[in-house]
């Protein structure tokens, strides 16, 4: 897939690719990703390395702590053989360790903020479902509800590191539709179940696809031709 092609996918499935939220507070400390001049390139993006850590640590932690609470044997083997596909499948995104190197360092951070967006919004639906539930521990809600907010500041600090790195603006298009994540309030409960099972399954691999990327970019900074 070239760089024209790898734009028109961007543009055309997600309309707010670049749009800034409100910003966090300017403060020197490992919590925040604020959008403040005096950070530097390379301390926001150990800031943000962190954070996708983080998310990706805890996202782990909610779909095992899922699994054990709701999800016998026989249903995670239907899961894993790939009855259910991932909201964002169908996202320009690769997945093999060849395509991933071959990533140029405007992709990398572009991938990051396609895959962090697409989540915002199943996240706070995963958190109003998970209200149904008999006996969801409130661990397990936490979990949730903390790493949908540490996405939205992940969000911002890409954002930002994208204007810091790449010398780029926001972008707006004026492509209006739904986002890609559709949900049914007339499912029936194991359809609920294996719903949220697989959002948390994908949840996971995503920031872990994540962490990286950035991961990756901070290795080229330092050491470009040794990053594998």
């Amino acid at each position: 897939m070239n760089i024209l092609q790898q734009g028109l996918w961007a543009l055309l499935l997600w309309p707010h690719l670049f749009t800034v939220s409100v910003p966090l507070d300017c403060r020197d400390d490992q919590a925040s990703l604020a959008r403040c001049p005096s950070i530097s390139q390379e301390k926001l993006l150990d800031r943000v390395i962190h954070h996708a850590e983080l998310i990706y640590r805890v996202s782990e932690e909610s779909c095992s702590l899922f699994e054990e609470m709701f999800i016998p044997l026989p249903l995670r083997l239907q899961s894993n053989q790939g009855g259910y596909a991932c909201i964002t499948k169908a996202l320009p995104i690769p997945s093999s360790k060849s395509e991933i190197q071959q990533l140029s360092d405007k992709w990398l951070l572009h991938s990051v903020l396609m895959l962090v967006q697409s989540w915002i919004e199943p996240l706070v639906y995963l958190q109003m479902t998970l209200d149904r539930y008999d006996h969801a521990p409130d661990m397990l809600l936490n979990k949730t509800k903390w790493v949908s907010e540490k996405l939205i500041s992940l969000e911002q600090g890409v954002v930002v590191l994208i204007k810091k790195m790449l010398d780029e603006g926001t972008m707006t298009t004026t492509y209006s539709e739904q986002g890609a994540f559709q949900y049914d309030v007339q499912l029936e409960m194991l359809e609920y179940v294996m719903r949220d099972y697989t959002l948390l399954t994908c949840l996971k691999k995503d920031a872990h696809k994540m962490e990286t990327f950035l991961k990756l970019l901070k290795c080229r900074q330092t050491d470009k031709y040794n990053c594998a």
